[in-house]
């Protein structure tokens, strides 16, 4: 898995431009979901094509995918059949997201959010891990998973372990902090998505505003180095050429263990603070 991945999540009637422009710039990493309300896989599929131009292999890119439970979907575009059984619908979204994404595997299948009651979420599990088995997909995830306790209770009952935990990063979930330090004791990497988004304030401070005029660096490159330091994967969704070139070029420095230590008492710092 890259260190940094492409989200694609929004981007509409852009996305094939620019799932194509982050491939030029570098990205060689894509997430998406088989969810028409938030995602247009087919187009991430179609930019994804300038691969070939671009004399990008398939084994050169990490694409993951996700099946999104009914009800996280839009009713007018459900890509599966509503009446089928858990399973099916697993399987029937796998199928459309091979035709969106042209491809006969992907390389992690994502549960797009935990599913109640937690029979119900083992039957979406068993499906997925028989598409693994298939070799559709070679690792398997979850996302929006911010109870422990959900998290712990899907590896322990899982035949095949979950090795990605995708989550929103910000101080309203506690940065993660729990949750990550478990992923971190069972050998899950834990992808961050709405971490620039939702920490505007934390881009704002003093602290990161300093450390970025001292190293040269964009605010937005301190955070996402930061990120990755502390061993998570962030998703960018930018659509500027500029941006994605600066979000790649985050591996050409390093914080010191004292920069490091600012960060962390500034987050720190921001769960002590009340909103406003």
């Amino acid at each position: 898995m890259p260190r940094i991945l492409y989200g694609t999540a929004w981007k509409k009637e852009r996305t094939s431009e620019l799932v194509a422009q982050a491939l030029e710039a570098g990205f060689r990493g894509f997430d998406t979901a088989c969810q028409p309300k938030h995602y247009d896989e087919r187009l991430v599929g179609a930019g994804l094509q300038k691969a070939h131009s671009l004399g990008i292999a398939r084994d050169e890119l990490y694409l993951q995918t996700k099946f999104t439970p009914l009800s996280s979907q839009d009713p007018n575009q459900v890509p599966y059949d509503v009446d089928a059984p858990v399973a099916l619908q697993v399987a029937q979204s796998f199928g459309v997201s091979q035709r969106n994404l042209q491809t006969d595997y992907v390389d992690c299948l994502i549960l797009h959010s935990p599913m109640l009651p937690h029979e119900t979420m083992m039957q979406a599990w068993q499906a997925m891990e028989a598409i693994h088995a298939t070799g559709g997909a070679r690792q398997l995830g979850i996302s929006n998973c911010y109870d422990l306790t959900v998290l712990q209770a899907l590896y322990a009952d899982a035949a095949v372990k979950p090795v990605v935990l995708q989550n929103r990063f910000y101080k309203d979930n506690g940065f993660n902090a729990d949750i990550r330090l478990w992923c971190a004791d069972h050998g899950m990497v834990f992808e961050s998505f709405w971490s620039l988004t939702a920490n505007i304030e934390l881009l704002r401070s003093t602290v990161v505003q300093e450390l970025a005029q001292n190293l040269g660096k964009t605010t937005a490159q301190v955070f996402f180095r930061y990120l990755t330091l502390h061993g998570i994967v962030p998703l960018t969704g930018t659509s500027s050429e500029q941006h994605m070139r600066e979000d790649l070029a985050i591996f050409n420095f390093d914080l010191s263990a004292e920069q490091m230590q600012q960060m962390d008492a500034l987050l720190t710092q921001a769960l002590q603070t009340p909103d406003r």
